[in-house]
């Protein structure tokens, strides 16, 4: 079957493909966190005196007794035989941004041969996955393959249902034989752990008494494509890489703005029902979802949950995100940039810090001039985001977010803070040494008297700054969609936690000198923002004149690649600040640095790799049939007196030599293995290889608009975005 035959196939495939059984929606309440040994569930299975110790081991992290994980165990194991489960699995999260996880029965056999289920104290809190295939950046040596997980009591267990069977998930951390961290939990929960230290010795300064655990939350917006599977199994590119490395633009694409919250196509609501069921059951608390502003792209938010749960949550929404459209034929795409020319896919990180004692910390209340407890915390963010820019780039670093930072419609990379109106003038006035009253946003009154009238927020967004302040949280637009949002956590909270800590030092030091509290608050962040008010910028993030000054004037980092940003990973302050923290030893740091700039070249050489094999595969053998016919047809035609223009013919032969002899440098450029650096070698990947697959694409997409549409072998761009 050639070309368009393949497609027109696909295309019959979709619409007549027999419509998923829409069931009924149960009621929430009917359904909510079913699938989750909750602490709810706890209270029922448990004696008092462990449920007691287990919760207060989930609310402020106290040390469980050993022999308290014995009666957990138990009643774990009974809940998840009552559900018909006869597997468990510590599952974890390697530095790969996906799960991992190792299935074993609870099943033993005695003396006299008999099965019996056997479930203790001692397998809940401890696995030994292999740990010999797992990225590790050099911590483990290549025979020293023993891995440990641990149960991570502050996350509950749950269920994972198949069509094949049931799975007990037990959320658990990752570290090798030696004890270094593996994986992504283990130094979100320090980084935690370290700004909870430093936010006490602030609240304690500012005269708080009464100050519960703090913990930072997480609420991350999901965007994603779908793509029908039938076209997605025809692009060898979307099934390896997770993009389209060839595909001209189609004639339509978002230009109309018309498909951004536009209505949900009925096949996507009915993926839309299933999947957000599903994550009901799993308590995970899904509360927005609609169309984006790419054809084919979709949208889902949770609401805010503790970073540690946030992170797992993530985690599973994605594989049950990708489980679940491939139930109703679709492939879901989480690449960043599946599609040239049309908006890639973010996830956006919601995140603030707060208690159960003294509320959001990042919530500034009507008169944020006067919430002194909120100008410290809100200080902090800036002067971390400040001092630390680089690092919360290389955190959200990868091949494939590289080709959405910094485009017109993403967040560029160069961090800054956007604070909105409002917040700008008092940090400004702090800055000059006097503060006023805090402007308020006004009443929104449109004229119409069947419009309800509403106060207007006191700033308007900014879309094209990377870390915004919303409302009561801060959001980290760079992260990208296919990422891990521990990473991102991790560096937001240690950089708070240094600058609390460098707070409460300048804070005590001006207390101690006889100023009462306003007026040191006043005195340490005039300080803070003459130090690092640089990074406070309410314009528009993408102009040129910005990042002109941004750099020049400012003093910031623009770094548009993974190549320049992940090196930072490396610099002393950064090494010190994790040390300092508690956060990353050194070694671990370095680990991340080897892993990640890996995985970067290694994602480069597979795309080039595939770039080379499509194009000599696939693309050249349509363009050259197309020749001939045309040949043929203009043999035909002079032979009958026709004159034939050899426009096309001439276009087509050129563009399909100037695309051999670009895949042959291709070819050459990826076999090349002498860098003095691993720097040096991102660095080729970052110019030179992706320079050269550009170039094959715009070979390669000219022919797409002149090869005969009957012969081209590939799913088109009007076909994936479109048709559903």
């Amino acid at each position: 079957m050639s070309g368009n035959e393949s497609r027109l196939q696909a295309i019959s495939n979709i619409i007549n493909r027999q419509k998923t059984v829409v069931h009924k929606p149960e009621p929430l309440d009917k359904i909510w966190a079913t699938d989750v040994f909750n602490l709810a569930k706890m209270e029922e299975a448990l004696n008092k005196s462990a449920f007691k110790a287990v919760k207060q081991t989930v609310q402020t992290g106290a040390p469980l007794d050993p022999a308290v994980a014995d009666v957990v165990a138990a009643a774990m194991k009974n809940w998840a035989l009552s559900k018909g489960v006869k597997f468990f699995s510590h599952i974890f999260y390697p530095m790969t941004n996906i799960t991992a996880e190792k299935h074993d029965g609870f099943i033993v056999t005695n003396a006299e041969g008999n099965a019996i289920t056997e479930f203790s104290g001692s397998l809940l809190i401890k696995g030994e996955p292999d740990g010999s295939s797992f990225p590790n950046g050099s911590l483990r040596m290549t025979n020293a393959a023993r891995g440990y997980t641990a149960w991570d009591p502050t996350s509950p267990a749950f269920i994972m249902h198949t069509e094949n069977g049931s799975t007990l998930m037990i959320p658990s951390v990752f570290m090798s034989w030696t004890g270094e961290a593996l994986d992504k939990k283990i130094p979100l929960l320090r980084s935690i752990s370290a700004m909870d230290r430093a936010a006490k010795k602030v609240l304690t300064l500012m005269g708080e008494t009464d100050i519960a655990p703090l913990n930072s939350s997480c609420g991350a917006e999901q965007e994603y494509f779908l793509v029908d599977s039938n076209f997605a199994l025809a692009r060898p590119d979307l099934l390896l890489a997770g993009r389209t490395l060839f595909g001209a633009a189609p004639a339509k694409g978002q230009q109309f703005d018309d498909h951004y919250f536009g209505a949900i196509p009925e096949r996507v609501q009915v993926f839309m029902q299933d999947f957000e069921d599903q994550l009901y059951r799993l308590g995970i608390p899904a509360k927005t979802h609609h169309n984006e502003v790419a054809p084919g792209q979709f949208e889902i938010a949770p609401y805010f949950e503790s970073a540690n749960i946030a992170a797992d949550h993530q985690q599973l929404m994605m594989t049950l995100m990708k489980a679940t459209a491939k139930k109703h034929g679709f492939m879901c795409l989480l690449h960043e940039k599946p599609f040239a020319g049309v908006n890639g896919s973010g996830k956006h990180v919601n995140w603030s810090v707060g208690n159960a004692t003294q509320g959001n910390l990042l919530d500034p209340g009507k008169t944020p001039h006067d919430n002194l407890n909120f100008l410290l915390f809100c200080g902090a963010v800036i002067r971390g985001v400040h001092q630390y820019g680089p690092l919360l780039r290389a955190v959200i670093a990868s091949a494939s977010n590289d080709h959405r930072l910094g485009a017109n419609e993403a967040p560029p990379a160069i961090l800054s803070v956007y604070l909105g109106d409002q917040l700008e003038k008092v940090f400004q006035d702090i800055k000059a040494g006097n503060i006023a009253t805090s402007k308020k946003g006004g009443e929104m009154d449109l004229g119409l008297s069947q419009i309800l009238k509403f106060e207007r927020d006191p700033g308007d967004r900014n879309r094209t700054s990377p870390f915004a302040f919303t409302g009561n949280r801060f959001e980290f637009r760079a992260v990208g969609s296919s990422q891990s949002v521990s990473g991102p956590l991790v560096a937001m909270n240690t950089m708070l936690a240094d600058s609390l800590e460098w707070i409460a030092d300048k804070l005590k030091t001006e207390l101690d000198s006889g100023k009462d509290q306003t007026n040191a608050v006043l005195a340490v962040l005039k300080q803070l923002m003459e130090q690092h008010g640089n990074v406070v910028f309410g314009g528009n993030g993408y102009s040129e004149e910005w990042h002109k000054a941004a750099v020049e004037e400012r003093g910031l980092k623009n770094l548009p690649t993974s190549a320049d940003a992940l090196p930072y990973l490396r610099d002393d302050a950064i090494r010190e600040l994790f040390a300092r923290t508690g956060v990353f030893t050194p070694v671990e740091l370095e680990s991340r640095f080897e892993v990640y700039a890996e995985q970067y070249i290694l994602s480069i050489e597979v795309e080039a790799k595939l770039v080379i094999e499509m194009a000599k595969t696939l693309i050249y053998p349509s363009a050259s049939q197309y020749l001939a016919e045309l040949s043929v047809t203009h043999t035909s035609m002079a032979d009958l007196g026709i004159e034939m223009n050899n426009a096309v013919v001439s276009t087509i032969a050129q563009e399909t030599n100037a695309m051999l002899t670009t895949v042959a440098d291709l070819q050459a450029a990826i076999e090349k293995h002498d860098f003095d650096s691993i720097e040096a070698h991102m660095k080729f990947c970052a110019n030179d290889i992706r320079s050269l697959m550009d170039k094959v694409r715009s070979h390669v997409d000219m022919l797409e608009g002149e090869v005969a549409d009957d012969l081209w072998p590939l799913p088109k761009y009007r076909e994936m975005l479109f048709i559903k």
